[in-house]
């Protein structure tokens, strides 16, 4: 960095689960006015992130510069992480230059968000010379309950948020032990992910949703009744509790 130039600062702006009336005015503002807006993109080319946010980023200057960076959603990670080091190495440069830099995240930057893994290393890389801030997004779980009209918790309840890539114990132990349970990244493991909810006799709890606040969202109600085959990458399923109405029942001292 040149002597005396302020860095540019990096802005992890969570955009929401698909619908782009869910961006806060916040994020809009951050990417309507970003120097340099990031995003990752497949393999194609195309962004989740970036078409949630395109009223956004339509609203930008002609001299914004998009930094795309290419990723291989596959179970193998050491291409996925080299491509993270790419990409920090490049978002690196333009906050170097003075540049603020716009990352887009799908739901919250900071929850099960890619932008945790460029954070990381770009305070690796920048050290006390890396500014962020980071504006936080609707998450997937938060939406799904808005779409089931249901929720979350209510007084006393316990709640727990496992991943498909968990082991069946992890799953059947946050099950067993939680009032009201979210399954992230469901989709290759939705088989697995049945027989568990059978085994723990949660089946009639679940609910499962798939691309929520977008076009092709789907929601089943009965699990029972979905193909027993892997589903999408955005899918989740929510297993709920029902509501405790928060009635303490009477202590011996009371019957007596």
């Amino acid at each position: 960095m040149a002597p005396n130039k302020k860095p540019g600062c990096l802005y992890g702006v969570g955009v929401g689960p698909g619908d782009p009336e869910l961006l806060t005015v916040k994020a809009w503002r951050l990417i309507r006015g970003a120097a340099v807006l990031s995003y990752l993109t497949n393999e194609q080319g195309s962004s989740q992130a970036l078409t949630i946010a395109a009223d956004a980023v339509a609203e930008a200057g002609p001299l914004q510069i998009q930094l795309p960076i290419a990723v291989s959603m596959q179970t193998e990670r050491s291409e996925i992480n080299r491509a993270y080091d790419r990409g920090a190495e490049r978002i690196a440069a333009e906050l170097s230059a003075g540049r603020d830099v716009v990352f887009l995240c799908e739901g919250d930057p900071l929850f099960f968000g890619s932008f945790s893994y460029l954070l990381d290393r770009l305070r690796q890389l920048l050290g006390d010379e890396l500014r962020s801030q980071v504006v936080p997004g609707i998450s997937s779980v938060n939406a799904a309950a808005s779409v089931l009209q249901q929720p979350l918790l209510t007084q006393r309840q316990s709640f727990a948020v496992v991943s498909g890539r968990h082991s069946d114990e992890q799953i059947l132990q946050a099950l067993r032990d939680h009032d009201a349970v979210v399954i992230m990244k469901a989709g290759q493991a939705r088989p697995r992910i049945l027989q568990l909810l059978a085994q723990s006799g949660r089946l009639d709890d679940a609910r499962y949703l798939e691309y929520i606040g977008r076009e092709q969202q789907q929601q089943v109600d009965d699990v029972r009744q979905l193909a027993d085959e892997a589903g999408p990458y955005f899918s989740l399923f929510v297993v709920l509790g029902g509501i405790d109405q928060g009635v303490v029942a009477p202590s011996s001292k009371e019957l007596n």
